[in-house]
């Protein structure tokens, strides 16, 4: 079985934790959600970022390809049956979205995008040699979409800006629907309790 000790990745853990709060520049918030399809292009020019900006969303980035990473190990494992193998090109292409509006918007901060490690790498972070099942593919990435649903809603409060805020609400969303739609593939029962996400 696949460990849950991997939802602690050092991205997640990085995105979620420390002191203070998590502020990006107007100009960091309007380029975000620019680049992910739901800003005010008049927004971005409100101040300019800093690096802050790009450190922060490069700990997002890394979350983006962790997910496109274990997507990717999962559909070459052989091991998924074509409805399985078809929810998880879907989900990969979402994460591929958001990897790609978190680069644009740091290549307009003039910050270099993290660079996503090879798929051997994140095999190896995310303990792949222990995956013999399509079960296994589906619970590894069932565990990552509820770690990265909750680093989302989890920095929220942090947020000074509401657009931001409202992009990471956004994201959060996504990964909720690929949690729920895997709860299902597996035969999970939802959460009995309310307010089961982001705690």
């Amino acid at each position: 079985m696949i460990s849950t000790s991997n939802l602690a990745s050092p991205a997640r853990r990085a995105f979620m934790g420390g002191a203070g709060r998590t502020v990006l520049s107007a100009a960091a918030v309007g380029l975000l959600a620019n680049a992910a399809g739901f800003g005010s292009p008049a927004f971005a020019k409100a101040k300019a970022a800093t690096s802050a900006d790009v450190d922060v969303l490069n700990v997002a980035l890394g979350l983006e390809h962790e997910a496109i990473g274990a997507y990717q190990i999962g559909a070459e494992s052989g091991l998924l049956k074509p409805p399985a193998l078809k929810l998880a090109v879907l989900f990969q292409s979402h994460h591929k979205g958001h990897r790609d509006a978190l680069v644009a918007t740091i290549g307009k901060l003039g910050g270099t995008a993290l660079a996503a490690k090879t798929t051997a790498e994140y095999a190896a972070d995310l303990g792949a040699a222990a995956i013999k099942t399509d079960l296994d593919v589906l619970k590894l990435a069932q565990k990552l979409e509820l770690g990265a649903a909750n680093a989302y809603l989890g920095v929220i409060p942090s947020f000074e800006s509401r657009d931001l805020a409202q992009v990471s609400a956004r994201l959060a969303a996504d990964e909720t629907m690929h949690w729920t739609a895997l709860s299902g593939a597996l035969g999970d029962m939802l959460p009995a309790q309310p307010l089961s996400f982001g705690a």
